[in-house]
């Protein structure tokens, strides 16, 4: 018998309990939950219990720790207080499930020698197994898996062996292979490119998670599905006589296009180009899993290693490995607040990776807030009040909870937005002149659980829509090197953006600052793109430009980190080059990583890690005085005012022979200027001296095939950050986020000092 979910007057129905309780947010989510498990798994309410009582001690004003909902195997198992079968622990809060934050109900799955834990709040539901054999170490005993059982399989030994195997690495590893078998159907029915048929499979997924996310989640898009679909869709075309209508395969990869047009996934001209009998195989391998609710890691990492596995050589140099990514973000340690870029983005993966360092920021800083106003709000006395008066600060408290969960939500309201809005709209830019790449980047980020970085297909050494100079706190990239750019390369005016009504939009948003970049590309059209760059004139090598690229985006005492081939800055015919860097910026790290890390993306060339700040203006006023203090000491030493001050009287007079007198003044001038130049350099670093931190590891995570390894890395980013505290190499540029009641009880979010009630 199924059971719906009843509210009304603020009040909300327990079927376990058979009473009407309060409708906070958590009462809610667990009352859809229990809805969930009568309807979709068939469990009944008698092998059920809500709020069952353990002997744990809970946090302060929280009373007797409990646990969410209990289920027993039958009945009778509940009535003699046997042990549980499975423990499902509930909370309100929107964020990424962490077992540390369901303290209680894991303890009493594990006390209870329960099969399964479920951890389920509003924005996702996670499965554990659970090894009696590792109690009471609960962090270990509790591994991951896909599912749980249907109430008609709890006795059936083999399935629920099935399911406790069904862990979620395992999950993803199937995926990506499923993913690669997708990519072979097309490769031998379609006989396209590896590059093509991924753009095909690319197509497909979403398709499928436009699909799934329309019916949010209650229906999978299976082969069946799209054949019972196809011939409703044939029959209406029949009935009211349409012409030429679309297949309708086509037909749904047009209504995705359509959802995904601002996000400039596809071309507006963009068809499916394989055969019928191809998406359908590919819909049939694809039907087991719904990606509506396919957690975020799962597929986005399967993506990610289908990516490697399908451009591995033909694209390689478009992925940076996991643990270099993880390693360069946590040095630079981007803040909330922070806007960040990659203008050689590749796949995506530094873009992703910074977006989720600084969302797990804001999710600390939202359960910090939440604990301070419980206890505020509860209070020494609450486990004293009276039944009503408990429920009204409980009311209150979850209300304040409701609030603050929108902030881990992309909304805006009323001109407000939330911190997660922010960071997915207003902080995360990336670049990359290749379409494909470009396109994947954003799907990648997508796939994540985030499609609103900034991301353009654009040459990343051009200026193009937010990405333009001194705009960053932190650049992270990867950029392409061992190639050059001629000297007969122009700027085409092809690079120039004209979509009238984006700039308009892009002007209010940015002011004079973009039009002068929109500018800085549309002067130099017809001219050599090595014109743009202060360090063209000395080299044409990527990676040379690129790193004055980021210099030039970076704001003044923002930092990056950049993947280079080892020694760029040491070769002595790139003298220049590294004087022009040490003028503007400081080197705050260096690290030498081993051949074999970019070998599995076919990559062979030896690579260093190079962190660089640029300077602060009082940096920049330092090093000026520093250098032109030393020019006007060695100026004296040589006698060069003096020789100034001959040349520019004899240029005056008329004299026997002046020209030649000119000509050997202007020569000894020319020596000593040269002679100054050298002398100097010492100087400089002598009088302008910081400490430069050099390491070399030798593993790093990942061996020639692309498997993990010994990670060397994790071990230097703790000396650093040591180093870094020590040091102060950088200023913490975290916004200061504050919460506070209004006298009306509305919350009010403070940022820098700016006062927002939070109206959603």
């Amino acid at each position: 018998m199924n059971i719906s979910l009843q509210t009304e007057n603020g009040k909300i129905y327990s079927h376990i309990r058979k009473k009407w309780l309060i409708e906070t947010p958590e009462e809610l989510v667990r009352q859809k939950y229990v809805e969930t498990l009568v309807n979709d798994y068939g469990y009944s309410l008698d092998q059920m219990d809500e709020e069952v009582r353990t002997n744990i001690p809970s946090e302060r004003g929280l009373g007797a720790a409990r646990a969410d909902i209990v289920i027993w195997k039958n009945k009778e198992d509940k009535i003699k207080g046997y042990n549980s079968f499975i423990v499902i622990e509930c909370k309100a809060e929107n964020v990424k499930i962490r077992m540390k934050d369901f303290y209680q109900g894991t303890q009493y799955a594990a006390n209870t020698r329960a099969t399964f834990l479920v951890l389920h709040n509003s924005k996702e539901t996670r499965y554990f197994n659970i090894d009696l054999n590792k109690i009471p170490n609960t962090e270990d005993a509790f591994e991951e898996i896909l599912a749980i059982p249907q109430a008609e399989e709890i006795n059936d030994e083999k399935r629920i062996k099935e399911l406790i195997t069904q862990t979620k690495t395992f999950t993803r590893d199937e995926f990506t292979k499923l993913l690669v078998r997708c990519h072979n159907i097309i490769r031998n029915n379609d006989k396209l490119s590896p590059e093509a048929a991924f753009d095909e499979i690319s197509k497909i997924l979403f398709i499928k998670i436009n699909y799934e996310k329309h019916e949010q989640g209650r229906e999978v898009f299976t082969l069946k599905k799209y054949q019972e679909n196809q011939a409703l869709t044939e029959e209406y075309n029949r009935i009211h006589r349409v012409k030429n209508p679309l297949p309708y395969m086509q037909q749904l990869f047009k209504q995705t296009k359509e959802t995904y047009k601002d996000d400039h996934l596809f071309e507006e001209n963009e068809v499916l180009k394989i055969k019928e009998n191809s998406f359908e195989a590919i819909l049939k391998e694809l039907q087991k899993y719904n990606l509506s609710d396919t957690s975020d890691d799962v597929k986005g990492i399967a993506f990610e290693e289908f990516l490697g596995k399908t451009f591995r050589g033909e694209l390689g140099q478009f992925f940076t490995p996991r643990t270099i990514v993880d390693f360069m973000t946590h040095i630079l340690d981007p803040r909330e607040g922070e806007t960040i870029c990659d203008p050689a983005c590749g796949s995506g993966g530094f873009l992703i990776k910074a977006f989720e360092y600084v969302r797990e920021q804001i999710e600390r800083d939202i359960q910090r807030e939440k604990d301070r106003f419980k206890n505020e709000l509860l209070g020494e006395n609450y486990e004293n009040l009276v039944e009503d008066d408990k429920q009204i600060v409980t009311q209150r408290v979850n209300k304040i909870f409701a609030k603050l969960n929108k902030e881990l939500e992309s909304v805006k309201k009323d001109k407000v937005y939330s911190r997660l809005y922010t960071l997915s709209h207003d902080c995360i830019y990336g670049t990359d002149a290749n379409p494909r790449m470009a396109r994947v980047s954003k799907m990648n980020m997508i796939m994540h659980g985030d499609g609103h970085g900034g991301v353009h297909r654009h040459d990343g050494l051009l200026n193009i829509n937010g990405i333009f100079e001194e705009r960053f706190d932190v650049i992270i990239t990867n950029p392409p090197f061992g190639s050059r750019v001629d000297k007969d390369l122009l700027v085409s005016k092809e690079e120039i953006f004209d979509d009238e009504e984006a700039i308009r939009k892009y002007k209010l948003r940015y002011g004079q600052a973009y039009q002068q970049a929109l500018d800085s590309v549309k002067d130099n059209v017809g001219l050599p793109i090595l014109n743009m760059f202060d360090v063209g004139k000395y080299s044409g090598l990527t990676e040379v430009l690129f790193m004055e690229r980021c210099l030039k985006l970076l704001k003044k005492g923002g930092r990056m980190g950049i993947v280079l081939p080892e020694g760029v800055l040491n070769n002595t015919n790139l003298q220049k080059v590294r004087e022009y860097f040490e003028g503007r910026a400081k080197i705050v790290l260096v690290c030498s990583i081993p051949q074999d890390v970019f070998v599995a993306a076919g990559a062979s060339v030896k690579s260093s890690i190079v962190f660089m700040k640029r300077f602060t203006i009082e940096e920049e006023n330092r090093y000026s005085e520093v250098v032109n203090g030393i020019n006007s000491e060695l100026s004296e030493k040589y006698g060069l005012p003096i020789l100034k001050e001959n040349l520019d009287s004899l240029e005056k007079t008329e004299i026997k022979d002046k020209r030649n007198k000119i000509r050997i003044i202007k020569g000894k001038i020319k020596e000593i200027e040269k002679l100054i130049e050298e002398e100097q350099k010492p100087l400089i670093k002598e009088r302008f001296d910081y400490e430069i931190p050099i390491a070399k590891v030798d593993k790093a995570g990942i061996t020639t095939t692309g498997a993990k390894g010994e990670n060397e890395l994790e071990v230097l980013e703790v000396e650093f950050k040591e180093y870094n505290e020590a040091a102060g190499l950088w200023k913490d540029n975290a916004i200061k986020i504050s919460y506070s009641l209004a006298s009306d009880g509305n919350l009010i979010r403070t940022i820098n000092q700016e006062e927002r009630v939070l109206t959603w």
